[in-house]
């Protein structure tokens, strides 16, 4: 005998009291790679890019930080032209740069300029993650390296964000030059009496970590950025040894030594006005702020 389970239309066995879920609309939301909430665009606008539950940080492209740290409409940008081009003829390089200019809506892999900070001049640059992974090649350490030294020239302090995936291999040793190039200008900077400072935000790794990103006089970072030189997987596999529980982590770095602070995103630009305000009374050329 076969025994069938009746259909209580109370208790929604119904084939009329289906619903029809094709049409409900589904409110899209962003997985926080960290502690894997889903969090709603609107309120991750909110809270400028930061997931309110863990603080993990997400990636904002070049301009958004700009408008975060700089005086309204005080940002002048200097070698906006500055393009990279396919100088060794490396294969798809061509079409890469293409797609990278598409994706960031810039020329190369950070934006350059001059910029004040609650009042304080000061010249400013910011890697951009969406132009291949903030990669460093000629025309990016060409601009940073330009950047210094105009701050050495004019007296003024300057501030970095560094984001990158290391040097930019289709470039060869064209892009691992700019490590050398970048740090003669850092330190010609630093001989000139003024600041560098330089925020290190998820990930900074590679050439960039290897040069200017750790020279500054005051390195800071965002919570969670990870920070290092090879990969935690290339390390592993080199030394044959299970690394430390959050290593490279902007924790990890701080409690070694290698960093200055962990600063949240909504608070970088009263932190850097108010380095900025102690570099010029100790310079002489406190404003009265």
């Amino acid at each position: 005998m076969r025994f069938m389970k009746p259909k209580n239309t109370l208790e929604g066995y119904s084939k009329a009291q289906k619903v029809d879920t094709s049409a409900v609309a589904q409110e899209p939301t962003i997985e926080c790679p960290r502690c894997h909430k889903s969090l709603r665009p609107e309120e991750l606008e909110h809270e400028l890019q930061v997931c309110p539950y863990c603080r993990y940080h997400f990636k904002i492209n070049a301009r958004h930080r700009l408008h975060l740290i700089a005086d309204a409409d005080s940002f002048q940008e200097t070698d906006a032209d500055l393009r990279p081009h396919n100088l060794l003829d490396f294969p798809g390089y061509t079409e890469k740069l293409q797609t990278a200019a598409l994706q960031s809506a810039e020329l190369d892999s950070v934006v350059c300029g001059r910029c004040t900070i609650d009042g304080h001049p000061v010249a400013i640059f910011v890697m951009e993650p969406n132009f291949m992974m903030g990669s460093m090649g000629s025309v990016a350490g060409e601009k940073i390296t330009r950047t210094l030294e105009r701050a050495t020239a004019e007296r003024l302090p300057v501030v970095g964000f560094a984001v990158s995936g290391g040097a930019r291999m289709q470039e060869g040793m064209i892009s691992l030059l700019q490590m050398a190039k970048t740090s003669g200008a850092v330190k010609l900077h630093s001989d000139a009496g003024q600041l560098f400072v330089c925020v290190l935000t998820n990930p900074t790794t590679g050439g960039v970590t290897a040069s200017f990103a750790m020279e500054a006089d005051i390195i800071i970072a965002e919570p969670y950025a990870l920070i290092g030189f090879a990969g935690p997987r290339v390390i592993e596999q080199t030394v044959r040894k299970k690394l430390p529980a959050g290593f490279q982590s902007a924790e990890f770095q701080l409690a070694h030594g290698f960093l200055d602070d962990i600063v949240d995103r909504k608070s970088q630009k009263k932190y850097l006005s108010q380095l900025l305000a102690l570099h010029a009374s100790a310079d002489g050329s406190d404003t009265g702020r």
